[in-house]
């Protein structure tokens, strides 16, 4: 028997706890066994171990049980709180964690490669499409649309072609839907997008936003990573710092973070004190950077 346990965290981040709603979960309980105190609907707190579920396979040796244990997390539906279930593919995808010859130094060592999240590739791109033009298919378009409004193109003389504008994150991309007839791969409808699956780590497509403005880390807004507790400020607003330096240190589920300068710069905003609670990607302060005359 093999048993990964299914944490609430994010690995590219240092692990850091995932708090928030679980709008959705769907654990493989017809492959493996599973111990779970949560359900889908329930909320990951920050008061408490983030741990979801203990995912538990048996096979007749090593080998199977690990074959099971995979299938049965490539199974997993969690969102929108971040799984370390692509890390525990990516373990028992490693070659020493297969043979057995492996220590607790594993992720020490290999950390980086093991917590790698790769971005979509194309066939991810074409699935989304897909599943975000479904809808606009089986209603035949949208009733009373112009030309110009259609989702379907008119050609002169030629079938006419399809397209739908996918958005993940930042980026946007105009699809031809003759183009994306060949993709493989597996998503489904979630909250007006296209929940799509990538060696356990699920990426939201969606119809493109238009956001207004606000902070993000790169202007030098620093963000709380998780909800939780300040515990400890270093800095005044006003103050010059250095890239790198300490400006305050967030608490949450037993774990400290120290937030840093991104680059050298000034102080001009800061928005909390210790023993301020905080939710996740509060702005805690904003720092400006110097020029250089």
């Amino acid at each position: 028997a093999m048993e990964a346990r299914l944490y609430a965290e994010d690995p590219p981040s240092g692990f850091l706890p995932s708090t928030g709603p679980l709008d959705l979960l769907e654990l493989p309980d017809r492959v493996l066994r599973i111990d779970t105190g949560v359900a889908e609907g329930d909320a990951v707190s920050p008061f408490y171990d983030p741990m979801i579920a203990k995912l538990i396979a048996r096979g007749e040796d090593r080998e199977e049980a690990m074959l099971e244990l995979a299938s049965g997390i490539l199974a997993l539906r969690v969102w929108p709180v971040r799984t370390n279930a692509a890390f525990l593919l990516a373990c028992l995808n490693d070659r020493d964690f297969q043979s057995g010859e492996v220590t607790t130094g594993l992720i020490g060592e290999r950390g980086e490669s093991l917590t790698q999240i790769d971005p979509p590739g194309e066939d991810e791109w074409q699935v989304a499409a897909l599943t975000l033009f479904a809808p606009t298919y089986a209603r035949g378009d949208q009733l009373g649309a112009g030309p110009w409004e259609s989702a379907f193109g008119f050609r002169l003389n030629a079938p006419e072609s399809a397209r739908v504008t996918v958005q993940l994150g930042s980026e946007r991309r105009v699809m031809m839907l003759e183009d994306c007839t060949q993709a493989t791969g597996f998503a489904e409808p979630f909250d007006g997008g296209a929940l799509v699956y990538r060696g356990g780590q699920p990426f939201l497509f969606t119809h493109p936003r238009f956001d207004g403005g606000g902070h993000s880390a790169h202007d030098g807004a620093i963000l709380a990573p998780m909800p939780g507790k300040v515990i400890a400020v270093d800095v005044a607003q006003g103050d010059t710092v250095i890239a790198g330096q300490r400006l305050l240190v967030l608490e949450a589920m037993k774990m400290e973070h120290a937030l840093t300068a991104p680059f050298d710069g000034i102080v001009t905003e800061l928005s909390v004190s210790a023993g301020s609670q905080v939710q996740v990607e509060a702005v805690l302060a904003v720092v400006e950077a110097t020029t250089e005359d």
